[in-house]
């Protein structure tokens, strides 16, 4: 699995807010950072955390890193996530796992980066060389995109806000969002199916049929029947 990791702000509803919009008094909002991991190959949302806006990013590598079922490949994140001890938690779970993380501006190679590079070093030298874009694609660092679409769709889907008035009423309206958005991705996702006499021409064949994806031809309308006139009869004069 590619591990994408993003964070963003999702602020407080409760009567604060109640009272800005009657009174118009300007008072300081309050945050909680929603942080997520999404598997770049499905886009599923795979790990979650919810801390208090001053809790550094970094320090939720771990935290998403143990929600994680099976094996990561990679771990990609923005440059927040540039630190020592993200480099050591994918390490210590995921020996093989590549962290692809966008170097500061001011970084600078360890001691053992003639004689033992490290992945950090790899990044610094790549850089150096063939610039901070190229660096981008070849380390596949345009795979977060996914997890910035995915906030979007979450801003746009459950909102921005977090309605609840604890910190465990709020993690828990966060998984309930977060089965919601998985649900919903999972049923607007097109499923294949193997099928030898598909009739279609092919062996495979998208999206199962069934009573809510199914489109039914409309019915053709309806049309009066055109009376035809008969000949024309006259009569005698009396």
């Amino acid at each position: 699995m590619h591990l994408l990791v993003d964070s963003t702000g999702l602020k407080l509803c409760g009567k604060g807010e109640w009272l800005l919009e009657k009174h118009g008094t300007a008072t300081r909002r309050s945050w909680r950072m929603l942080h997520l991991g999404v598997d770049a190959g499905t886009g599923r949302i795979v790990a979650s955390t919810l801390t208090p806006k001053e809790v550094d990013d970094a320090s939720q590598a771990d935290p998403l890193l143990d929600q994680v079922a099976g094996s990561v490949a990679s771990f990609t994140a923005d440059g927040a996530y540039d630190q020592d001890r993200v480099y050591a938690g994918v390490a210590g779970r995921h020996p093989e796992a590549a962290v692809v993380v966008p170097p500061r501006t001011n970084a600078v190679p360890s001691d053992t980066a003639e004689s033992a590079p490290t992945q950090r070093d790899g990044h610094l030298q790549h850089i150096a060389r063939h610039g901070r874009m190229s660096w981008q694609t070849a380390s596949g660092y345009n795979r977060r995109a996914r997890v910035e679409a995915t906030m979007n769709r979450w801003k746009q889907v459950i909102g921005d806000e977090l309605r609840a008035q604890t910190d465990e009423r709020r993690a828990t309206e966060v998984a309930v969002a977060v089965d919601a958005l998985i649900r919903m991705r999972d049923l607007g996702r097109l499923a294949t199916f193997a099928s030898h006499d598909s009739g279609c021409g092919q062996g495979w064949c998208a999206r199962t049929p069934d009573s809510c994806t199914t489109l039914v031809p409309a019915a053709p309308p309806r049309t009066r029947p055109v009376r035809q006139a008969g000949p024309t009869v006259r009569r005698a004069p009396r």
